[in-house]
């Protein structure tokens, strides 16, 4: 099983930037606990990805099928404006789990709407770093299920 987790603007900054919002937890320090949980999981391969540049997650996402069987995203800032984020999801028919560090319905009304969310299985916000790890067993356990 192979997963492939992208990370949107800003998250680079992740443990710098409004620790109030966003924690204490540096980007490197939650993918190399998503590491360690994948690899309890059976996870063959992980590979984390951030970029603040929006083309960039288009072409990760567009990459993705044949490389990867399901996808982990926070498209963070683009979660709300990046039509073509959403797009790219839709043409690639991975499973996908999207994730927030914060909870963004309780945040400003314009983060309150995701372009991406209709386009994935599930959506986990406001856990901080946790969400990666939920959603890393949670995309799991949908891979690892018998198809119909």
């Amino acid at each position: 099983m192979r997963i492939l987790v992208i990370n949107g603007p800003n998250l680079n900054l992740l443990g710098q930037r409004e620790p109030d919002v966003y924690g204490a937890v540096s980007l490197a320090e939650i993918e190399a606990r998503l590491a360690r949980r994948a690899a309890a999981l059976g996870v063959a391969s992980l590979v984390c990805r951030q970029s603040n540049h929006e083309g960039e997650l288009v072409t990760w996402i567009q990459e993705a099928p044949g490389q990867c069987d399901g996808l982990i995203l926070n498209p963070a800032a683009y979660t709300h404006t990046s039509v073509a984020v959403r797009d790219a999801l839709a043409a690639v028919h991975l499973p996908c789990i999207e994730v927030h560090l914060s909870n963004t319905h309780a945040r400003e009304a314009f983060r309150h709407v995701s372009l991406t969310a209709p386009l994935c299985l599930g959506q986990i916000q406001g856990l901080g770093p946790l969400g990666y790890e939920l959603a890393l067993e949670a995309l799991v356990n949908t891979l690892n299920r018998p198809q119909k």
